[in-house]
Parts: C-alpha cells; structure tokens; sequence
C-alpha cells in the first residue's frame, strides 16, 4: 500500500512492511540528528497517524543499525541561542511532540540500536514497547548541554524507572547501555543488537493482529499516568527553553563543537 497520505512529511522515510504496521524510519546524517524540518514533521506526524483508520500498529526505528537517533541537530540548538521566534516555535514543536505520541490511539512500538539521545529519544521511550540491543548507548544529554531536562525526562523517567534512577542519569548524563535501561526498567525489551530489528518487527504484527479498540483504550488508559503528569511535563518544557537563551548553553555548544569538556561557571 502506497504511503500517499504521509507526503507532507518528506524528511521521514515511511512505509507498510506489514498489514496493519506502518514504519517510520529516522534517516539522517550525522546519526541521524534531527534538523528543523525532521523536528517539526516528527512532531506533527502522530496526529495524521492516529486518523488514519488502516494503522493498527507503529514501528519507529533509525535507518540501518548503527543508530536510533543523535537527538537534535547542534544547527537546530544553535538556531534557538539568539532567535526568540525559532525558540517559541521548537518549543512547541518539543511539546506537541510529546502530547501527540502519548495521544495517538495506535500502539507505537520502537526499535532502538545504538545512541539515542534527545528527541529522539522522546519517542523511543514514549512508545507503548520499547525494544533496546544489548549495546544501545541512551542518554538524555539536556544538562551536558547546559539546559534543563525538558522534552519528556519529567514526565515519564521517574514513572519508568523509579526518582533515584530518574535523577541520577539526569543529573550525570551517564550514559545508559540497553541492557542496564532494560534492568532498571526505562525499556520493555532487551536483545542481541542483530536481532532488535526483527523482534521490534514481531511485537508490532502481534500488536497489529490484535482488537483494535481493545489495544487502543488500554493504551488510552495507561497514558493518564503521563496526562496527570502533564504540569510537571510543562514546567520542565519551560525551564529547558528559557536555558535556551542563557549562558549556559552557550558554552555546552562551543565544548561540543571544540570536542573538549564544557567549563561552566
């Protein structure tokens, strides 16, 4: 089946593997970074996604098995510092973002080799299964930047994996490997990284087999845990972007741009 309907989002490469599963594959350069335009179609693409009646299961994944995703791009960070329009504008793309994943109806299932980090990683975690190679490097990596940990950290970390756990990968940014994530519970699933792929393919033809409605309102359910959380959700939203246009943030670009250790005062 032609995937006509998801045109307006060029930047994602998606298609129908399976009845019922629709993929979308995160393909980029630099691990699959996220620029402005990925940002905003990954954002918006969930809402055509839950209107579109053949869709019975999601599989989000990176384009071949080196990556999920490096998070947003350092051109997307350095194009907030100084410009309040583009701020005003990513941010509410980061929070449509997060509400549209946990709105849409459709069961998500992701696939995650390698890093994933930062936007990219709000879906990962997001979705209702989380498949994760033994080796997958996830880090937040908001407060290494010099900005509070916005996007989805509050809002579904410490709910996954308990406030100790939450807290000290947020605070440290110590990366997690998906064998430790799945232990402490931040992902549903670990495998060999060979086999992530296939297995995250599995859960979504099962999920895509299933009752429909039935999958969907257990969903819907589940997710008040993170509707109930939304205020927390906001505020750390608001803090992350009001950093955005600090000192802080300045100096996490410049040490990751200079490969060295960010010196903040």
């Amino acid at each position: 089946m032609s995937p006509k309907p998801y045109e307006e989002f060029p930047t994602l490469a998606i298609d129908r593997p399976r009845d019922g599963v629709l993929r979308i594959v995160l393909d980029g350069p630099d691990l699959h970074a996220v620029g402005a335009d990925m940002h905003r179609e990954l954002a918006d693409v969930w809402t055509a996604i839950d209107r579109d009646d053949s869709v019975r299961a999601v599989l989000i994944r990176g384009a071949g098995d080196k990556a999920f995703s490096a998070g947003g791009s350092f051109e997307l960070v350095e194009s907030m510092l100084d410009d309040w329009q583009v701020r005003t504008r990513v941010l509410r793309e980061a929070r449509d973002l997060v509400y549209n994943v946990i709105n849409c109806s459709v069961p998500i299932v992701s696939a995650i080799n390698g890093p994933a980090v930062g936007a990219g990683l709000v879906a990962a975690l997001l979705a209702d299964v989380s498949v994760a190679g033994r080796q997958a490097k996830i880090v937040d990596g908001h407060v290494r930047l010099g900005v509070a940990a916005g996007d989805h950290a509050a809002i579904c970390w410490p709910l996954l994996c308990g406030m100790a756990k939450a807290k000290y990968h947020l605070l440290t940014n110590e990366v997690l490997t998906g064998e430790e994530a799945e232990r402490i519970g931040l992902v549903s699933v670990v495998v060999d990284d060979e086999a992530v792929q296939d297995r995250a393919m599995e859960i979504a033809t099962t999920l895509a087999a299933g009752a429909p409605t039935a999958l969907r309102w257990t969903k819907y359910a589940l997710n008040n845990w993170y509707r109930q959380a939304g205020p927390l959700f906001d505020a750390s939203l608001g803090l992350e972007f009001y950093g955005f246009g600090g000192p802080e943030v300045v100096e996490g670009v410049a040490a990751h741009r200079q490969k060295r250790p960010p010196r903040f005062t």
